[in-house]
């Protein structure tokens, strides 16, 4: 069939890894940069090509890194000012147009799912997207007191997208809820109430969930972590498996310090041929789809991730495949619940066999920051280049379970039916929201809560309803009312609070379970 699909048909040609681990043999403590280099000349070599590739790259788009992932971010040893350029003079390309994505780990599906689109209208032929972190190495020499020059000015065009719209409003972060631990915490213990478990029976789910992930990890070269954990060892509290916010403990959320680089290369049938790329190379989208979710305090119903359910199934449509079609799936696992809010929403049983990260997943693999997924993709590439006819589903997630990107993906050539997500989003968009507790609100019932544990003291956060459904949020800073949250069950108890001198609700009293 491939003989006759239209030229304009886009396939992805190459993928390609780079990775290191602190004192591995042949460490070179390597820049982003020279990363996200190191990787893409990896995806070259991997199109098995008979033309040199890299000068026919028309576009090359990155990856934001997160030292450079909103305004007040710093890169402690400088970074590259057009970083897509930079990666480009390393391997020899001279793209027309380099692009610096938003902020979000929806970025290389999102990248993927555009650039194909823009193919088949014939916008472009051959593009390139990268991405890679060096946080790891970043930490360990400023701990040593080292450190390096990576500043770099490239000159030439740089379209860069910005950091994206805010993904959070004030209540969260003015009551303490400010960082992905807390708010995926907040999530997590939503879905719990929603389950109906104990804290001892959801740590066991959660542990359950994550144990055949570090599974792949363990054979996976890329993995930033190799060891092999039972659901016990992941939801237990050790010292060396501390809480870190109720309900997770350090095992059970991504690993940011990673030093890893990914890339993947897209090109049209007819550049394809062009360039002598073997079509045992070849693989297509089937489906794609891309969907942003409400600000958290907007959702009604912070135990799950509609959009991103809207947006899985939607993809699958237009693969025009079932989820049971599906040999093996990489579901952004940044926290347990990115997992299974998707999982469910697909109605995957947990005891389900199929693979549910083709990594190991971003606790053990590797949380490389914003490019996580295009390590997911690189490696779908290559299981379903293993496993011809087979369909691979890889979901990105970006945010506060805020942004999903998805796409479908097998080997079998496919006329290309191109899809849009507008109307996806607007049926979003058009969901009503919780209404704002009035400012002279002082009570409620615990909807929703997290411990901070990474400060000095234990620190409560607080998402509440009023008796008539308002919702408002709250700290819960006194020592001996967090120790009531630690010992008993706080959701669902009823909660009293007042306004401190900077306007913020605080808890005064709580009736826990």
């Amino acid at each position: 069939m491939s003989a006759a699909i239209d030229p304009r048909t886009p396939v992805l040609i190459g993928v390609g890894e780079a990775s290191e681990r602190l004192g591995a043999p042949g460490y070179a403590a390597l820049s982003p940069a020279d990363l996200a280099a190191a990787a893409c000349r990896a995806a070259l070599e991997d199109t098995g090509a008979a033309r040199p590739v890299a000068p026919q790259v028309e576009v090359l788009a990155a990856i934001r890194q997160f030292e450079n992932s909103g305004p007040g971010a710093v890169a402690p040893f400088g970074r590259a000012d057009n970083f897509p350029r930079a990666v480009a003079r390393r391997i020899g390309a001279n793209p027309a147009r380099a692009i610096v994505e938003p902020v979000g780990g929806q970025g290389p599906q999102h990248l993927v799912n555009e650039f194909t689109n823009a193919i088949a209208r014939g916008e472009m032929d051959l593009a390139l997207i990268c991405g890679s972190e060096a946080i790891s190495t970043v930490r360990d020499l400023a701990g040593k007191g080292e450190t390096r020059d990576w500043a770099e000015t490239v000159e030439g065009q740089l379209e860069d997208r910005g950091f994206g719209p805010g993904l959070v409003t004030r209540e969260f972060p003015s009551h303490g809820a400010r960082t992905p631990i807390q708010l995926y915490a907040l999530f997590e213990n939503a879905r719990r109430a929603k389950t109906g478990q104990d804290r001892a029976a959801y740590q066991l789910e959660m542990g359950r969930l994550f144990a055949p992930f570090t599974q792949v990890a363990a054979g996976n070269p890329h993995a930033m972590s190799q060891t092999r954990y039972s659901a016990d060892e992941l939801a237990t509290v050790t010292p060396q498996n501390r809480l870190v916010a109720d309900p997770f403990t350090r095992r059970l959320v991504a690993r940011d310090q990673a030093n890893q680089g990914a890339a993947v290369l897209i090109a049209s049938v007819a550049k394809a041929r062009e360039l002598g790329v073997p079509e045992d190379r070849w693989v297509y989208l089937h489906g794609g789809a891309d969907a942003m979710e409400r600000t958290p305090f907007a959702r009604n119903d912070l135990s799950g991730y509609p959009a991103a359910g809207l947006a899985a199934r939607r993809a699958l449509e237009v693969a025009g495949v079932d989820v049971a079609d599906v040999a093996a799936f990489d579901l952004y696992s940044c926290f347990p619940i990115a997992v299974t809010t998707v999982r469910d929403a697909l109605g995957i049983a947990p005891d389900d066999p199929r693979p549910l990260t083709v990594t190991g997943g971003l606790p053990f693999f590797g949380g490389a920051g914003n490019n996580y997924s295009m390590h997911a993709i690189a490696s779908m590439v290559r299981r379903l280049r293993a496993q011809p006819g087979a369909f691979g589903f890889v979901g990105a997630n970006g945010g506060f379970l805020s942004k999903y990107s998805v796409g479908v993906y097998s080997t079998t050539p496919v006329a290309w039916k191109g899809f849009d997500s507008s109307a996806l989003q607007a049926q979003i968009d058009a969901w009503p929201a919780p209404a704002a507790a009035p400012d002279d609100a002082n009570a409620g019932v615990v909807e929703t809560y997290t411990i901070d544990y990474s400060r000095e003291a234990p620190y409560g956060v607080l998402v509440c309803r009023t008796p008539a459904g308002e919702r408002f949020v709250a700290a819960a800073e006194d020592p001996a009312l967090v120790e009531t949250m630690i010992q008993r069950e706080p959701l669902g108890a009823a909660v009293v609070t007042h306004r401190d001198d900077k306007g913020r609700r605080v808890a005064v009293q709580l009736d826990a379970a």
